[in-house]
């Protein structure tokens, strides 16, 4: 039952309302930043670290989950939880973030994607179908998203069985051409902004006028 869906223009802009949100959320952080050259997630942005800016797009979701080392950071209203497999990558993340979620669909995030707003949510939450285990975004460029996505904790057993053989590609638990896993495009470019250096984050305050703050 896999399926593409289309919202062209639907989310250009910001989402100003309280959105209650029928899933559980988790954000993996407290990573390397290997790249960044510092915690990632406390960089500064618009007056907000990039963790605060990843949150408040997810405050409609319950439970929340922090998939961080536990007192590493503070964010009210998060449950911090030590990653199963501490630094075997995001695949990993999902798995605490499956095994401590209630039954049903959890969206999992990082910190590397700061502009994902309520509408963006919204718009994933809008395309879950009976039968789906992930709904994920097609950037402009065509690749689908498997950070910023939806998952439902049915997938934890396949998510175990890959980590277990020595797999550690987030892409691989939810691949697009599988049937359970559904499509969403037509988002805004805006969205797909990934900080993974310095540059990248000055970049985010140049590109504001594409995305969805605009």
């Amino acid at each position: 039952m896999s399926g593409d869906l289309m919202v062209w223009g639907a989310i250009s802009g910001p989402c100003h309302t309280a959105e209650v949100f029928g899933f559980a959320a988790a954000i993996i952080a407290g990573g390397q930043s290997r790249r960044f050259g510092q915690d990632k997630a406390l960089a500064l942005w618009r007056g907000q670290t990039l963790l605060a800016h990843v949150a408040a797009g997810l405050a409609g979701a319950h439970p929340r989950l922090l998939i961080a080392p536990p007192g590493k950071y503070a964010l009210p209203g998060w449950e911090t939880l030590g990653d199963l497999r501490p630094g075997e990558g995001p695949l990993a993340g999902l798995e605490t973030a499956l095994t401590h979620a209630p039954a049903g669909w959890v969206a999992l995030a990082g910190v590397d994607h700061p502009a994902l707003t309520p509408a963006y949510w919204h718009a994933l939450a809008q395309a879950l179908t009976p039968g789906a285990l992930s709904v994920q975004a097609v950037a402009p460029d065509g690749s689908a998203q498997p950070l910023g996505a939806l998952y439902h904790t049915a997938l934890l057993p396949r998510v175990t069985a890959l980590l277990d053989t020595g797999e550690r590609r987030l892409r691989l638990a939810a691949p697009p051409g599988m049937p359970d896993t559904v499509l969403v495009r037509g988002l805004s470019a805006g969205y797909f902004q990934n900080v993974n250096r310095p540059a990248d984050l000055a970049a985010l305050g140049r590109q504001e006028g594409e995305g969805p703050y605009s």
